[in-house]
């Protein structure tokens, strides 16, 4: 293909040496919708011989400009997707790795293309939702508990940390930090943190960690004509409480305004639960996601928080970013109204 931005000029030849292609052509590079802290490409080929013979479609990430500090790298990530498949997770399946910055001038990987709508707002206002948000929920459970299957003995994620006793003071020391880090004092965040420290006994647990998404959320999966395709976006994975994932996935904050559709804006959480339950084997500890909740709010706040501070420092000319620091006062709204629904006795959650 001619045309091709500079960046791009020598990927072809990559793609045929790694893949053993007779011939390979890319016919179109476009650059894909989202994509904040990482970039996806899409990459409409045309491949003869080799591994991935007659594949017409693939996506080729990498990274974006903007990042956030506790984000991995393609390289972890890559292995991250590759333990998910092997679990039977519905992810697109990876293919090639290139750690260095010799192909494209940053780290990359090459995975599947798959069908299906992954942005948030026009999911949870699909006029079709009523029609199929039960069945997506439990979908979103089922795969949930495959990802809590991948237990920390898997050796090819050794390279992930595993921090602290327990993991609900390693996340809170976690936030603290970071908000330690911010220009200026958020001290509805640091209530928050208060509360939740002063309550751990309440609500952390001494189950085994297991693989967590930690950004398990409706605009990071695929849903194609109402089936789950594909959970995307693996940058933030890491060992905690399975209870994480879904205080992260009810959390208000990711219901882009479908509030009283608990499990991300699309289903209330029962089909969910069941999914999930029955997938996992075991029962989800309703009292832990709410107090997950509150730490999911808290992290959200913190990071919109530190993106707005990157764009008003000069760190990076982006006004979407720059903005994010406003919805730092919609999250921390969303901590008090938890904490008060937890004092007054919510012990059913999510809320």
């Amino acid at each position: 293909m001619t045309g091709l931005l500079p960046r791009f000029t020598g990927l072809a030849d990559w793609l045929a040496d790694q893949t053993g292609a007779d011939a390979l052509t890319i016919d179109s590079i476009t650059k894909m919708a989202g994509g904040a802290i990482q970039e996806n490409w899409h990459l409409e080929v045309t491949i003869s011989g080799g591994r991935l013979d007659g594949a017409g479609a693939l996506v080729l990430r990498t990274d974006a400009p903007s990042s956030v500090g506790e984000s991995h790298g393609r390289t972890a990530e890559y292995a991250l997707l590759q333990a998910a498949f092997a679990a039977g997770v519905a992810v697109a399946r990876p293919h090639l790795l290139a750690p260095g910055r010799d192909v494209i001038g940053t780290p990359f990987f090459i995975m599947d293309h798959r069908p299906g709508q992954g942005q948030a707002r026009k999911i949870v206002r699909d006029p079709a939702l009523p029609e199929y948000g039960d069945a997506l929920a439990a979908a979103l459970g089922r795969e949930m508990a495959r990802i809590h299957s991948i237990g920390t003995c898997d050796e090819s994620l050794s390279f992930l940390p595993l921090s602290g006793d327990n993991a609900a003071e390693a996340q809170i020391a976690d936030s603290r930090a970071a908000l330690d880090a911010l220009d200026s004092g958020q001290p509805v965040t640091e209530y928050a943190l208060n509360w939740l420290e002063d309550r751990l006994d309440e609500w952390r647990c001494d189950r085994p960690r297991v693989l967590c998404h930690r950004d398990f959320r409706t605009g990071n999966y695929l849903v194609d004509k109402g089936r789950l395709t594909a959970v995307l976006d693996w940058e933030f994975a890491g060992w905690s409480d399975p209870a994480e994932d879904i205080g992260w996935l009810c959390a208000r904050c990711w219901r882009f305004g479908n509030d009283e559709q608990l499990v991300g804006g699309i289903a209330g959480f029962v089909a969910f639960r069941k999914a999930y339950e029955a997938e996992a084997g075991r029962a989800i500890d309703l009292r832990a996601v709410m107090y997950w909740q509150v730490i999911a709010e808290i992290r959200w706040a913190i990071i919109s928080r530190q993106q707005e501070q990157r764009a008003l420092s000069g760190g990076e000319t982006s006004l979407e970013l720059a903005l994010s620091g406003y919805l730092t006062a919609e999250m921390e709204c969303n901590m008090l109204d938890l904490i008060t629904a937890i004092e007054a006795g919510a012990t059913e959650g999510p809320l």
